[in-house]
C-alpha cells in the first residue's frame, strides 16, 4: 500500500468516525457556551437595567416603607462617680411600647412606566390607635425622681420620609399634638417623626390615635411593637406577596384585590414592651406584603436561558443520529449555525417580550427559530422526513419548556421526567445501530 493510498484511508476514518463525530461535536457545544453566557449576561443587564429605572421613580415617589411605633421615649438622669469621686449625671433614655395597637389601612395601587420600564407604586391612607401604660421604673433600677417626664417624646418610626403626603396629628388622652421630622434617638428606628408630649409618672392609660397619608413602593411593613399588635390592609391589587416574621392569620385575595389580617402577641416576638438604650433589634420581627408583578419577563428568560444547553444537544444528536442512519454527513460549520440559531430564540424572546406579551413573544420567537432550523436541515440534508422530524423534536422541546415554566412548584419533576423520556427514546432507537462497525472503513463504491 502506498502513502496515497494510507492518507487516504487515515482520510477517510477521519471523515467516517462515529467516535470522532461526538467528540467533535461535544467541542462544539462548548465553544457555543461562550455565545449562550453572552445571552445570560445580556438578560442580567438589562434586568439591572430596569431595576435601576424603577428605584428612580421609587425614590421620587416614596420607596419600600417599613412603620415602626408608635413608642414613648422618655430622658432620666443616671449618676454616677467620676476619677476624683465627683457624682455626675448623664442622659439617658428608656422606651415604652404601646399595651395595644389597632391599624387599620387601605392600599391604593398604581403602575408608572418609564420607557420599556414600568414600577409598581403606592398610597396608603393608615389609621391607629391604642394605648401605654407605663412600667414600674423602681423594678428596672430607674428613679422615678430621676425621670424627665416633661421632655418624653411621642415617636414612630418610617424608613422613607419622603413618601409623607400630609402633617401628621396626633391625638393622646383628649390632647391634639403636632408631629415634627426626626427622632430623638435611633435606639428603635432610624428616622421617623416625633413629638413632645409631657407625661405624669402615675398614667396608666395613655390613649392615642393618629392617620398617616403615606407614599411607598414595592412593599411595605410594620414592626409589633404592641403587646397586642392587630393590622388589617385592603387593596384592589390582585397578587400580594406575604411575606415577612409573620403571616396573616386571615386573608382573601381574588382577581378584584386581597384583604389580609395579623393579629401579633408580645410573646411573638423577642424584645419585651419596655427598655433602656439600643438594647434590642425589633426590624427582624418586622412582616406585611409585596406588591408584585406577576409577568416578570426578566426572571422568566433568565429561567428559560438554563435550559439552552439542554436544547443545543438534543438538537445536535438529532442530526447526528440522521448522519448515522442515513449515511450523509453535516459539516461542523452547519452544526455551528444551528447552534446559534438555537441561542438566537432567548435573544429574540427577551428583545420581543420587552414589547408583546410574554406568551406571544415565545410563541413568535419559537416558531421563528423552529421554523429556520427545519427548512436549513431540509435544504443540507434533501430529506422531507429528517426535516418534518427536527420540526417536531423542536415543537416538543419548545412545548415541554414552556409547560414547565409555567409550573414553577413541579419544575424538577418535570425536568426529570422529560429528561427520562428522551433518553429511554434514544436508546430505543439506536438499540440495534453496532457503533464498532461505524468506525470501519466503509468500501469505496
Amino acid at each position: 500500500m502506498t502513502t496515497q493510498d494510507t492518507l487516504k484511508k487515515t482520510g477517510n476514518f477521519i471523515r467516517n468516525s462515529a467516535t470522532l463525530k461526538i467528540i467533535s461535536i461535544g467541542l462544539l457545544v462548548l465553544v457555543l457556551l461562550i455565545p449562550t453566557s453572552m445571552v445570560s449576561s445580556l438578560m442580567r443587564e438589562r434586568e439591572s437595567r430596569r431595576d435601576e429605572v424603577v428605584r428612580e421613580i421609587n425614590q421620587k415617589w416614596g420607596n419600600s416603607q417599613t412603620i415602626t411605633g408608635p413608642f414613648l421615649t422618655v430622658p432620666f438622669k443616671s449618676y454616677y462617680k467620676d476619677e476624683k469621686d465627683k457624682v455626675k449625671f448623664n442622659i439617658r433614655y428608656f422606651h415604652v411600647l404601646p399595651k395595644e395597637i389597632n391599624i387599620t389601612g387601605q392600599l391604593d395601587p398604581t403602575i408608572r412606566y418609564r420607557s420599556l420600564y414600568e414600577a409598581v407604586l403606592y398610597n396608603t391612607r393608615i389609621k391607629m390607635d391604642g394605648g401605654f401604660t407605663l412600667p414600674m421604673l423602681n423594678q428596672y433600677n430607674i428613679d422615678p425622681g430621676n425621670v424627665l417626664w416633661e421632655k418624653a417624646v411621642f415617636s414612630m418610626g418610617i424608613t422613607d420620609m419622603g413618601g409623607i403626603r400630609d402633617n401628621i396629628s396626633i391625638q393622646f388622652n383628649g390632647n391634639g399634638y403636632k408631629a415634627g421630622p426626626g427622632l430623638k434617638t435611633t435606639d428603635i428606628a432610624s428616622s421617623g417623626v416625633q413629638c413632645n408630649i409631657p407625661l405624669s409618672p402615675d398614667l396608666d392609660d395613655g390613649r392615642f390615635s393618629l392617620e398617616l397619608n403615606l407614599n411607598g413602593s414595592d412593599q411595605i411593613r410594620f414592626i409589633p411593637v404592641g403587646e397586642t399588635t392587630r393590622v388589617k390592609l385592603e387593596s384592589p391589587w390582585p397578587s400580594p406577596s406575604f411575606n415577612g416574621a409573620f403571616l396573616p392569620v386571615t386573608r382573601e385575595v381574588s382577581k378584584n384585590g386581597f384583604s389580609a389580617a395579623w393579629n401579633i402577641l408580645h410573646l411573638n416576638r423577642n424584645f419585651p414592651q419596655f427598655w433602656v438604650g439600643n438594647q434590642y433589634m425589633v426590624g427582624e420581627a418586622s412582616f406585611g406584603l409585596r406588591l408584585l408583578i406577576t409577568a416578570d419577563i426578566y426572571q422568566k428568560s433568565i429561567r428559560i436561558s438554563k435550559y439552552a444547553l439542554m436544547f443545543i444537544v438534543f438538537t445536535f444528536s438529532a442530526f447526528f443520529f440522521s448522519e448515522v442512519i442515513n449515511r450523509k454527513r453535516v459539516h461542523p460549520i452547519q452544526y455551528i449555525l444551528i447552534g446559534l440559531a438555537i441561542i438566537l430564540f432567548y435573544v429574540l424572546l427577551l428583545a420581543l417580550s420587552e414589547h408583546l406579551n410574554f406568551d406571544l413573544a415565545y410563541i413568535l420567537s419559537a416558531g421563528a427559530i423552529t421554523t429556520t432550523i427545519t427548512g436549513y436541515s431540509r435544504g443540507i440534508l434533501k430529506n422531507n422526513p429528517f426535516a418534518l422530524t427536527v420540526c417536531g423534536i423542536l415543537i416538543v422541546l419548545y412545548t415541554y419548556l414552556y409547560i414547565v415554566l409555567q409550573l414553577e412548584d413541579y419544575a424538577l419533576l418535570m425536568g426529570s421526567i422529560g429528561l427520562f423520556i428522551v433518553l429511554a427514546t434514544v436508546m430505543y432507537i439506536t438499540r440495534k445501530i453496532d457503533w464498532y462497525a461505524l468506525d470501519k472503513d466503509q468500501p469505496q463504491k
